[in-house]
C-alpha cells in the first residue's frame, strides 16, 4: 500500500478532493460560500458609509445642522451590517449541512472498505492509528468545509472590493495601503506556499505523522506502565515512545525556525498599516490643494486599515487549514486506496469440498517489500490431519498460515481450501470454514457470553455454555457472580492472558468449522493455563484438519506431519522421529529446545521439560 498521508501530494484541489464526498449536497458549499462572498462585501458597505458620515462632518464645520444626509448614511450602515449577518449565518448553514455530510460519509466509506481489505492489513496499521485517520481526518475537513471555506472566500472577496474603493478616492494612498497587504501575502506564502522540504506544504504532512506516531506510542507506554514502575525506569527506556517526543521536537522546532522572519513581517505588515499612512499623509498633505477633502480622504484609508488587519489575518488561518485538509484528504485516500478483496460473482464461485489444505508453488511478499516472504512453497495437508510449522522467527510461518484464510492474497501460486481457490470462496464461505486462535486473542468489551457466541450468533444459551465448559473456562465463570454475563473491560472485568486464551477457544469451539488455525495459543501462559489450553485445544482439534504454529516444540511431537521452514522456504518435512533422526534443521533445532528448558542452579541440572 502506497501510504499517501506520510508524504505530501500535489495535484487536485483539496476542496475538490473534499466535496466529492458531499454527494447531493455539494451545491450547499457553493451556494454557501457564494454567500460569505455577498457577507464579505455588505462588511465594506458599513466602512464607506461611516466615512460619508466623516466627510459630511467635515464639509458642513462648524455648521452641523446642515449634515442632513448622515441619518441616511447610519440607517444604510445598520442595514448592511444585519444584512450581512444574516446573510452569514446562512451561508454558514449551508456549508455545515455539506461538511456533515462529507464527514459522515468518509467515515461510512473507509468503515466499508475497510471491511473489504486483507485482514493483514490490520497488523500492521494498528486500531489506534486507524481511528485516529478516520475520525481526525473527517473532524479536521468538517471545520475546513463549515467554517473556513465559506471565511476564506469572504475574506477574499472583502479585501479586493476595499482595493476597488482604494483607487476611487485617492490612487497614491491606495497605494501605499497595498504594501502591507503585499508584504503580508508573500510572507504566508513563503511560509506554507513555497515548494520546498521546510515550508508548511509539507510540514503539514509531517506534523499530522509525527502526532500519529506520539499517539501509537503513547497508549503502549501506557500500556506498559506497570513494567516501567517495577524496573524504575523513565520514559527514555521506552525507547519508541521517547524517540517519538524528540522527533516532533525536532521537526517542530525547524519548523518555528524556518516561520520566524516571515511570520513577524507578516504581522508587522497587517498590523501597522498606520505605519506606511502617516508619513505618506504628512507628505502628501503639503501638496493638497482641498485640504478637508484630502483629510476626509486620509481618514477612509486610516479608518480601514483595521479592516485589512482582520480580513488578512482571516485568510492566513484559512490558509493553514486548507493545509491541514490536504493532509486529512491524503489520510482518508491512504485508507480507500487500500486494494480490497476482488468480489467473487455467483457464477464462478466455488466451494470448499472437504478439509484439505493446498498451496501450488506460491510466493508472496508484504506490500511495500521486494523480499519474499513466501517463496516457492507448494504443500498438501489432508483433511482430518495436523500439520505443524516451525522455524526461527521470520522464517515465514505466520505468513504461510495467513494464505489460507486470505488475511493475505499469493502473489504468485494457488492456495486452496477443500479444493476450491481461495480466491473464487466467497468470504462467508470461507470464514464458516476455518477457526482460529492466535497467540494475543483480544475479547470485546462485551459480556463473556457475547464473546463467545460472536463465532456464531444464532447459537443457544446451552451451546455456548457448552463451548465454556470444552474449552476449560468453568473456573473463570465461577470466580464472577454473573458468571458468563460477566462484563469484560474497562468498564467490567479483566481476564489474564491465558484466560482470555480460553474463551477464544471457546468461541472457535462454538464455531466448529472443519479447518483450525492456531499460533502457538499457550506461548505466553502461565503453567497452570498451559494445562488447562491444552485440554480446550484438545476439544477444539479433535476430528479436525490442524494448522499449528509452533515456538515450544514439544507442542508439536505428536504432529502428523512438521514442516521446517527458512527463509520463506520448506527446508524440511515429516514426522518428528524421522526428522530428528534426520539429524538435519529440525534436529538442531530440537536439540536446542532441549537444552533451553534445562538449566542449572549450583551444579545441578534441573529438567522443566
Amino acid at each position: 500500500m502506497n501510504e499517501r498521508g506520510e508524504e505530501e501530494k500535489g495535484g487536485r484541489n483539496p476542496v475538490l478532493q473534499l466535496l466529492e464526498f458531499a454527494e447531493d449536497r455539494k451545491g450547499f458549499a457553493v451556494v454557501g460560500s457564494v454567500l460569505s462572498a455577498a457577507s464579505g462585501i455588505l462588511g465594506v458597505v458599513p466602512y464607506v458609509l461611516v466615512w460619508f458620515v466623516m466627510r459630511e462632518f467635515v464639509q458642513v464645520a462648524p455648521r452641523w445642522e446642515e449634515a442632513g444626509a448622515v441619518q441616511g448614511y447610519v440607517w444604510g450602515a445598520f442595514v448592511a451590517v444585519a444584512a450581512g449577518i444574516f446573510v452569514y449565518a446562512a451561508g454558514l448553514l449551508l456549508t455545515h449541512m455539506c461538511a456533515f455530510r462529507i464527514a459522515l460519509n468518509m467515515r461510512n466509506r473507509c468503515a466499508e472498505h475497510l471491511s473489504r481489505v486483507p485482514l493483514g492489513y490490520f497488523d500492521s496499521h494498528s486500531s489506534g492509528q486507524l481511528r485516529r485517520v478516520i475520525d481526525m481526518s473527517a473532524a479536521q475537513t468538517e471545520d475546513m468545509i463549515a467554517h473556513k471555506l465559506p471565511d476564506f472566500v469572504g475574506s477574499l472577496v472583502a479585501p479586493l472590493a476595499f482595493i476597488a474603493c482604494m483607487f476611487v478616492f485617492d490612487w497614491v494612498m491606495g497605494l501605499m495601503c497595498l504594501v502591507p497587504i503585499f508584504v503580508s501575502a508573500f510572507s504566508m506564502w513563503w511560509m506554507m506556499g513555497r515548494d520546498v522540504p521546510e515550508g508548511g506544504r509539507y510540514f503539514m504532512g509531517k506534523y499530522q505523522a509525527a502526532l500519529t506516531r506520539m499517539s501509537e506510542s503513547a497508549t503502549e507506554y501506557v500500556r506498559g506502565i506497570p513494567v516501567v514502575k517495577v524496573f524504575q525506569q523513565t520514559v527514555r527506556s521506552f525507547t519508541s515512545f521517547y524517540e517519538a517526543i524528540e522527533e516532533y521536537r525536532r521537526m517542530a522546532t525547524r519548523y518555528v525556525d524556518f516561520c520566524k522572519i516571515p511570520q513577524v513581517a507578516q504581522l508587522v505588515a497587517i498590523n501597522a498599516t498606520f505605519a506606511v499612512l502617516v508619513p505618506a499623509g504628512i507628505l502628501l498633505a503639503h501638496a493638497a490643494t482641498d485640504f478637508p477633502l484630502f483629510l476626509t480622504n486620509f481618514l477612509f484609508y486610516v479608518f480601514f486599515s483595521a479592516f485589512t488587519t482582520s480580513t488578512l489575518t482571516k485568510i492566513m488561518y484559512a490558509t493553514e487549514t486548507v493545509l491541514v485538509a490536504q493532509d486529512a484528504v491524503n489520510r482518508i485516500e491512504g485508507v480507500l486506496s487500500v486494494e480490497p478483496y476482488t468480489e467473487v460473482s455467483p457464477d464462478k464461485a466455488r466451494y470448499p469440498e472437504d478439509a484439505s489444505l493446498s498451496l501450488v508453488d506460491v510466493s508472496f511478499s508484504y506490500p511495500g517489500s521486494d523480499v519474499r516472504a513466501i517463496d516457492g512453497v507448494s504443500l498438501e495437508v489432508e483433511s482430518g490431519a495436523t500439520l505443524a510449522l516451525v522455524g526461527e522467527s521470520g522464517s515465514g510461518k505466520t505468513t504461510l498460515a495467513s494464505l489460507f484464510p486470505r488475511f493475505w492474497d499469493a502473489g504468485e501460486g494457488t492456495v486452496k481450501v477443500g479444493g476450491a481457490d481461495v480466491r473464487l470462496i466467497p468470504t462467508p464461505a470461507l470464514m464458516d470454514h476455518v477457526a482460529f486462535v492466535f497467540q494475543n486473542d483480544r475479547l470485546f468489551k462485551q459480556t463473556l457470553r457475547d464473546n463467545i457466541r460472536a463465532a456464531r450468533p444464532s447459537a443457544t444459551d446451552a451451546e455456548v455454555e457448552a463451548a465454556a465448559k470444552a474449552a476449560q473456562c468453568d473456573d473463570i465463570i465461577a470466580k464472577f457472580p454473573d458468571g458468563l454475563d460477566t462484563l469484560v473491560g474497562s468498564k467490567g472485568v479483566h481476564l489474564s492472558g491465558g484466560e482470555c486464551q480460553r474463551i477464544a477457544i471457546a468461541r472457535a469451539i462454538l464455531k466448529d468449522a472443519p479447518i483450525v488455525i492456531f499460533d502457538e495459543a499457550t506461548a505466553f501462559a502461565d503453567p497452570e493455563n498451559e494445562i488447562l489450553i491444552q485440554k480446550a485445544l484438545g476439544h477444539l482439534c479433535a476430528g479436525k484438519t490442524v494448522l499449528m504454529i509452533a515456538h515450544r516444540l514439544s507442542t508439536v511431537v505428536n504432529a502428523d506431519r512438521i514442516c521446517v521452514m527458512k527463509a520463506g522456504r520448506i527446508v524440511e518435512m515429516g514426522a518428528h522421529d524421522e526428522l530428528v533422526c534426520a539429524q538435519g534443521a529440525y534436529a538442531a533445532l530440537w536439540e536446542s529446545y532441549r537444552k533451553s528448558v534445562s538449566w542449572k542452579i549450583g551444579g545441578g541440572a534441573v529438567d522443566v521439560a
